[in-house]
């Protein structure tokens, strides 16, 4: 053993720290992209934001004015050229909108003491039963017991009953539920339906419902098995989560998409979503603080021109991130037309592979781009990753193979067509879709039918 220096060459990739984040941003989403933007304000005084109003331009392929290396001299010229400025662009005369009086949603805790306000009861009783509120669940439900909520509050435990009963009063139905089977009964009993057979269905056989095993309620009940899916069929209508649709306290985020796809004469545009993402621009004011540190305060300078260029990065990083997916959907169309135009059944078979290797681009960098972003078309919002499917091989077809959307439409149609008291099983719609000439497993419907949530034959058997 023995130290000594050697030579050699090697090639290896370095990534830096602007390219690293760079690809971040590249597979943000606009909600993503917009929180680190803001962050980014926070840290960076020379960034300022403005919403556009309206893109009126279909490509987004500039031409970047900034370089790498900045001329400061030349940057403050050209910023004033631009008119790149730090004016306040509000006018006294401008109309307040009207979404600012908008107000927030009522929460179910709300909702309820609200009600509780509105019934005349003793102080005492009222504080039970907010004391009850204020302990549901997300679900809707209490789930503590009559005895530890008597001791908590030193009542006695007939006072905590009849502040639940007031409680259970209330809506929604069944709110202050202790289990599921009170949740449904309440629910039974403010419809005002008081069939004996129903209440015993709830509390003995609710599995058996969910397995759509009724033939075991109808033994049991000694009535048809068809009595007992129609005894089913009322408990399925039933809410087993009373708070469903009440304000929990979360934000909701609604889906923003990236750019909207029109046709005009027969042809598809590509309209970025300027509004999803601000357009940003710097502040003027460094300007002073350079002219007056030219050769006295070096720090100041220093710091000046180093959150320039953060900015300059973060504005070339947002406009090639738009650049990237503008091109990246222009070769989607270009594979799609028959979907954007047919509909789903039409969805050809697509990789990323196909995509990277038409813009030349790395497959990776196809994934970041199109991960969680969204597309305004005709037919609704649609995620973009979902336009990319494998493909099954058919015989009757042009094409090679059909995408797996067009599969599990052909699937679903067939479930939608069939004779609910005798359903097809996973096995006769394999021999229905092979006779059409596709080629697929029994265990490949099964699996395209859960991805679906249609149930199994025996799940979907009417009596």
């Amino acid at each position: 053993m023995d130290f000594e220096l050697n030579l050699s060459q090697q090639q290896k990739l370095v990534m830096t720290q602007q390219m690293q984040m760079s690809i971040k941003m590249l597979q943000m989403s606009s909600i993503e992209l917009n929180e680190y933007v803001e962050k980014e304000m926070e840290e960076n005084p020379l960034l300022e934001k403005e919403y556009a109003e309206k893109s009126q331009e279909i490509s987004i392929n500039k031409e970047n004015d900034f370089t790498d290396k900045i001329d400061y001299d030349k940057f403050m010229k050209y910023l004033d050229f631009e008119n790149y400025s730090h004016e306040n662009n509000y006018k006294p005369e401008d109309e307040v909108s009207p979404f600012n009086f908008i107000s927030r949603e009522e929460s179910l805790r709300e909702y309820l003491i609200n009600q509780l306000g509105e019934i005349q009861i003793k102080a005492s009783q009222k504080k039970i039963c907010k004391y009850i509120i204020e302990n549901l669940d997300g679900k809707g439900y209490l789930p503590d017991s009559i005895l530890d909520i008597a001791g908590q509050l030193n009542v006695s435990e007939d006072k905590v009953l009849n502040a639940l009963k007031i409680v259970q009063s209330f809506e929604p139905d069944g709110i202050g539920a202790r289990s599921l089977e009170e949740c449904l009964k309440l629910q039974l009993e403010k419809k005002n339906i008081h069939d004996e057979n129903l209440f015993y269905i709830v509390d003995k056989h609710l599995n058996s419902i969910a397995e759509n095993k009724y033939t075991i309620i109808a033994k049991d009940l000694n009535i048809t098995p068809k009595q007992a899916q129609e005894y089913g069929d009322i408990i399925k209508k039933l809410e087993p989560k009373p708070s469903r649709g009440f304000y929990t306290g979360d934000e909701t985020k609604f889906i923003v998409p990236d750019a909207f796809i029109k046709k005009l004469d027969g042809e598809f545009f590509i309209i970025m979503n300027d509004n999803s993402i601000p357009r940003l621009s710097i502040n003027n004011a460094y300007k002073t603080i350079i002219n007056n540190a030219e050769g006295k305060d070096k720090d100041a300078e220093e710091y000046v021109k180093n959150k320039i260029n953060s900015a300059v990065f973060l504005i070339k990083s947002i406009e090639q991130r738009k650049s990237t997916l503008y091109s990246v959907l222009k070769e989607i169309i270009d594979y799609q037309k028959e979907y954007f135009d047919k509909g789903v059944k039409y969805l050809k078979p697509m990789t990323l592979k196909d995509i990277a290797d038409k813009i030349e681009m790395h497959e990776s960098t196809v994934s970041r781009a199109i991960r969680e972003k969204y597309i305004y078309t005709d037919r609704g919002i649609v995620k973009i990753k979902d336009l990319f499917t494998t493909g099954i091989s058919s015989e009757n077809t042009s094409s090679d193979s059909m995408s797996s959307s067009s599969v599990k439409g052909k699937i679903k149609e067939l479930v939608e067509n069939e004779d609910a008291r005798n359903p097809l099983s996973d096995q006769k719609i394999c021999d229905l879709l092979n006779s059409q000439g596709m080629n697929i497993s029994r265990r490949t419907v099964a699996k395209y039918r859960e991805e679906m949530n249609i149930k199994s034959s025996s799940k979907r058997k009417r009596y």
